[in-house]
């Protein structure tokens, strides 16, 4: 058995500064226009509307997306007049932090952020030798329902903006930049849409916070498209609409499960699109975009580990072709009193082994600081648990 890392809160904020986490605490509603929600045409409009040339839009996009910062103390070369009104107006505070949680000596790093609703997501920042990733949530909550996630259990609370998705990577790019994490300065290099929430099922937001990552200043953050991963579950509509985007990101699909018997199970959409639906779609993704694409399959004791599930699920993907996909299987971290858990070391080899005799590229997942309060949504469903506790 491998040794755990150590696990330390990190950060968290202090009683008195700590903001309301209930969800009934402020009305629902639309989060604060911001420019990261904005086209280009869409800030000439705001321009004129706040009486300002366009160019200064251009200047606080740069700031934000550029310097990565939203503090009017650092733009000067705004007019000391409309700097206060222009980022009050424009670039309102989205998310608050709440706590981090670091593992790996630091170079993991879960974050809760607490929205202007009182609504809560997470975020993950990894540090690698090659690459720096995020892991940014696009619903709180999540309404697909899956058995063994802890987001899924949670249900949808609400649909993040395009601003507040971009919120996570801009506050994950300052921190790389100005070495919050261990070994120095870096560069947030890929971000994956791989937290809380459906991101095809907040197609919208998602393709716009998409936009704005890989836009070059003062457009966007100037990420590559290569390095941005969405993820689905599978609605098929989206894959195919996302297809014809003409930005080439990775599509991961969380298959799970090789056959429709089981994945209806695991996976309640897959009543709507069934399995050879959803591969048909990502082969389709594949031939427009040339970008192969992620099969994710958390493997599940005695569930869905099997050696022929492993066989079956090569079949299918051979069936469309060869160097179309490259398979990921995930080893499951377990929610607290959940009857889901992960598969023994050597099932788990021999499912491996079997696809790689099938010629399918497959490598498993690394669970890297997964264990800092669990899956995606633990943590903020721990939090709400003791903030109603405490009202």
């Amino acid at each position: 058995m491998t040794q755990q890392p150590q696990i330390r809160p990190s950060h968290e904020v202090s009683p008195g500064d700590r903001p309301v986490l209930t969800f009934a605490a402020k009305r629902r509603g639309k989060p604060p226009r911001h420019l990261a929600d904005l086209s280009a045409e869409e800030r000439r409009s705001v321009a004129a509307e706040l009486g300002v040339p366009a160019f200064r839009l251009d200047q606080l996009a740069r700031h934000y997306f550029a310097h990565l910062t939203r503090d009017p103390a650092d733009m000067s070369d705004l007019p000391a007049a409309d700097r206060d009104e222009l980022t009050t107006t424009l670039v309102p505070e989205l998310v608050s932090k709440v706590r981090d949680l670091a593992a790996d000596k630091g170079m993991t790093v879960k974050s809760l952020w607490n929205l202007f609703d009182g609504a809560m997501v997470e975020s993950v920042l990894m540090r690698y030798s090659e690459r720096t990733t995020l892991c940014v949530s696009s619903q709180a909550g999540c309404g697909m329902a899956c058995p063994f996630c802890a987001t899924g259990q949670q249900g949808l609370t609400r649909n993040l903006s395009t601003a507040e998705i971009v919120e996570q990577v801009r506050l994950a790019a300052r921190s790389c930049r100005d070495g919050e994490l261990p070994g120095g300065p870096t560069r947030l290099s890929n971000v994956v849409f791989m937290g809380m929430g459906e991101p095809m099922a907040n197609y919208k937001a998602v393709i716009g916070a998409v936009r704005r990552m890989v836009d070059p200043a003062p457009a966007g953050l100037g990420l590559s498209a290569r390095n941005v991963t969405v993820s689905t579950v599978g609605l098929v509509p989206a894959i195919d609409k996302l297809a014809k985007e003409g930005i080439p990101v990775t599509l991961a699909v969380s298959l799970h499960a090789p056959d429709d018997g089981l994945r209806d199970e695991l996976i309640p959409i897959n009543s709507r699109w069934k399995v050879g639906e959803l591969l048909d779609a990502a082969r389709r993704y594949f031939d427009a975009t040339g970008r192969r694409v992620s099969i994710e399959y958390a493997l599940i004791k005695d569930m869905n580990d099997h050696a022929w599930r492993a066989q079956l699920l090569a079949d299918e993907l051979n069936a469309r072709g060869r160097g179309w996909v490259h398979v990921n299987p995930i080893p499951l971290n377990p929610t607290p009193g959940s009857i889901w858990t992960a598969s023994e070391r050597g099932v788990e080899q021999e499912f491996v082994d079997t696809l790689r005799r099938a010629g399918i590229p497959t490598t498993v997942r690394d669970t890297r600081g997964s264990d800092i309060d669990g899956a995606c949504g633990q943590l903020a469903a721990e939090v709400l648990v003791q903030t109603k506790g405490q009202g």
